[in-house]
């Protein structure tokens, strides 16, 4: 019987640490391609959910849809129903700062956002989003090591992706925020209700204010460094 309506996975089927792209193709594409001895261990909703060894270490990968709302729930449900201790978005972003390039990295040590997602924790001031120092030190002693090209600093969560306002995005730029993405902010404040870790790698797939971008193929496996460096930080 399945645990929750989203995930049909059984108990003790997710490792204590998940990857997390958003398309469920990549999911699928990480664990055939970088796992030991994959299992499929949930797919409703053709959200592929795996489980298999990396360098002799227990990891999952599953998808996360799009957007804060579709995070909240597959984060949700791993944190609570599944004992996952960590998530790692391994994800996509548009570059807002100028310094950036295709295929760079960026980790998000915070996370902006427009979403209304807070709403429900009913505090009394506005929640800053943010990272897991740990896992974010590990990716970035990764990055170091493998020699990437990676900016740590701020996302920002957008729950529009078609914005009515074409420019609003430079207004993000003047307050140093590095790129844009679709659920850095919700997976980091579900992760610190529950007391959980996470961490949001994203590879920069286009440039925004510019036609520069990668096409759907290469988003979906020619990330390579970014996984690695995932598989590097999952514990």
């Amino acid at each position: 019987m399945a645990l929750t309506p989203h995930n049909n996975a059984q108990k003790g089927d997710f490792a204590k640490s998940v990857l997390m792209p958003g398309d469920p193709l990549r999911a699928k594409f990480i664990a055939e391609t970088y796992l030991e001895n994959p299992q499929l261990i949930t797919g409703i909703r053709n959200v592929y959910g795996y489980t298999g060894t990396y360098q002799g270490k227990r990891v999952s990968v599953m998808a996360s849809g799009m957007g804060n709302p579709s995070i909240g729930i597959y984060s949700y449900e791993l944190f609570n129903f599944y004992d996952v201790e960590s998530i790692i978005r391994v994800g996509s972003a548009g570059a807002y700062h100028p310094d950036l390039k295709l295929f760079d990295i960026i980790i998000g040590q915070g996370a902006c956002t427009n979403s209304n997602f807070a709403a429900q924790f009913r505090l009394p001031g506005t929640f800053a989003p943010i990272a897991d120092f740990g896992l974010l030190r590990k990716a970035v002693d990764a990055c170091e090591a493998m020699g990437a090209r990676y900016m740590v600093g701020n996302l920002m969560s957008s729950d529009v992706f078609y914005n009515d306002d074409p420019e609003e995005w430079k207004q993000w730029r003047k307050m140093g925020v590095l790129g844009a993405e679709m659920e850095a902010a919700a997976l980091y404040m579900t992760a610190a209700r529950f007391g959980k870790k996470a961490l949001a790698i994203d590879t920069i797939s286009d440039i925004i204010g510019t036609k520069e971008e990668t096409t759907p193929e290469q988003r979906q496996t020619a990330f390579d460094q970014m996984i690695r460096i995932a598989l590097s930080v999952a514990e």
